[in-house]
């Protein structure tokens, strides 16, 4: 979550960070990786992040969180902004391809001044269904993905780069994530003069919005590697500037990729499943299987479904300067309510009366009643945890980790059998 407060014309903005205590909560790794320059970054628990808000001074409020970790915010932030004339804009959306769980987690995140959708596609998409159940849809507002950019690809490298990007959770299983890795090392020795690519999302003991069971690294070790294959972290972008040819299941890497018009492959071998999202792609040319990637088959990606996808390079036909003002848009919605004398109150579409059954226990996880104020014992410290309680705290979250990775595969395993 983050939160910005006007400082002066020449200082510019402020930025303010709110990490929320999780499973998921970015590591210093992570945060580097992504670019995130905070003027003053923190940790906190919701009751703590609410508790700010009520406290201090902002204009623009970004969360970026989950569906329900949005609509406990969103129900917090109503209630300790109860009765103000002015409160600040609430900014949020999804980042990458929204291919499951479209009107859950539409829903969970109506209420927010500003629910950004990265595509023409997607605003269509996100409208139908805040307008399909009766609630109000002026908040979806067309922008693009969030991280494009990079130089648009000229012409192949040397050696010929071949990256596969992993997602933590797609696939799920240890014999289709097996499968994928043995694809690629045979790949890798079939083609000796290619370098081939495995691009990991996070190292072992990070987490993602995604839990990831089966790390790739971990299935690598027992596979004998040849000399051309190796494995890499950090930025996609860094990545793509030697890129010859993408691969992925679903990644939202994929688009980054068709962006910068490098070849890019959304595989089949495992089917073309709603569970597996790769369903995303169907119509943009760029489905294939291994073995027709081994054959030398290189997709030639459908214009039209590029430009829905708001992705267009700069200096294609579909796209000609779009990207540069794709956030012109929400800049304008942001800077109008800024300047009115005040905002209505916060409403989102999910209350005690519209899902009685439903909003209590997500508001519950993140210590919040139904009415969006704090529970009794809900943890809210004033001041930052002592060391003994630093180190209780990652221990916890390694063993939780720990579960994850290696205790709940094995319980798995043995419930198989």
């Amino acid at each position: 979550m983050e939160a910005a407060s006007r400082d002066d014309a020449q200082a510019g903005p402020a930025l303010s960070g709110f990490l929320l205590r999780g499973r998921a909560t970015p590591t210093p790794r992570q945060l580097e990786e992504v670019g995130v320059r905070a003027d003053s970054l923190r940790e906190v628990t919701a009751v703590e992040f609410l508790r700010a808000m009520a406290e201090e001074e902002y204009d623009v409020v970004v969360i970026a969180l989950v569906g329900g970790g949005v609509q406990a915010m969103l129900h917090g932030l109503g209630r300790v902004w109860e009765g103000r004339e002015k409160r600040p804009v609430i900014v949020t959306g999804y980042v990458g391809v929204v291919y499951e769980k479209l009107a859950d987690g539409l829903l969970l995140r109506h209420g927010a001044d500003l629910v950004l959708a990265n595509s023409r596609q997607d605003a269509e998409r996100f409208r139908a269904v805040y307008e399909g159940v009766g609630a109000d849809a002026s908040s979806v507002t067309e922008v693009a993905l969030p991280f494009l950019g990079g130089a648009p690809y000229t012409g192949e490298h040397d050696p010929y780069t071949v990256v596969f990007a992993a997602q933590p959770s797609v696939p799920d299983s240890r014999k289709d994530r097996t499968y994928l890795l043995d694809r690629l090392v045979r790949h890798a020795r079939t083609h000796p003069d290619r370098e081939v690519v495995l691009k990991l999302r996070s190292k072992p003991g990070e987490h993602t919005t995604h839990l990831e069971e089966l790390p790739y690294q971990k299935l690598a070790q027992r596979t004998g590697l040849p000399p051309n294959f190796r494995l890499v972290y950090g930025h996609m972008g860094e990545v793509l500037d030697r890129t010859d040819l993408l691969v992925t299941v679903s990644s939202t890497a994929a688009l980054e990729s068709l962006h910068r018009r490098i070849p890019t492959v959304v595989l089949t071998d495992l089917g073309v499943r709603e569970v597996l999202g790769n369903h995303h792609f169907v119509g943009s040319g760029c489905l294939a299987s291994w073995d027709q990637l081994d054959a030398g088959h290189r997709p030639a990606p459908d214009e039209e479904w590029v430009a829905r996808q708001g992705v267009a390079a700069a200096d294609s036909p579909s796209g000609a300067g779009s990207y540069a003002h794709a956030f012109d848009a929400a800049r304008e919605r942001i800077a109008k309510l800024l300047a009115a004398p005040e905002l209505p109150p916060l409403t989102p579409y999910y209350t005690p009366a519209t899902a009685p059954g439903y909003l209590p226990g997500i508001l519950a996880r993140h210590h919040l009643g139904p009415d969006g104020s704090p529970l009794p014992g809900a943890p809210a410290a004033d001041k930052e945890p002592g060391p003994v309680r630093q180190i209780v705290r990652r221990a916890a979250r390694g063993a939780y980790r720990h579960g994850v990775q290696r205790v709940a595969p094995v319980i798995r395993r043995m419930g198989e059998l």
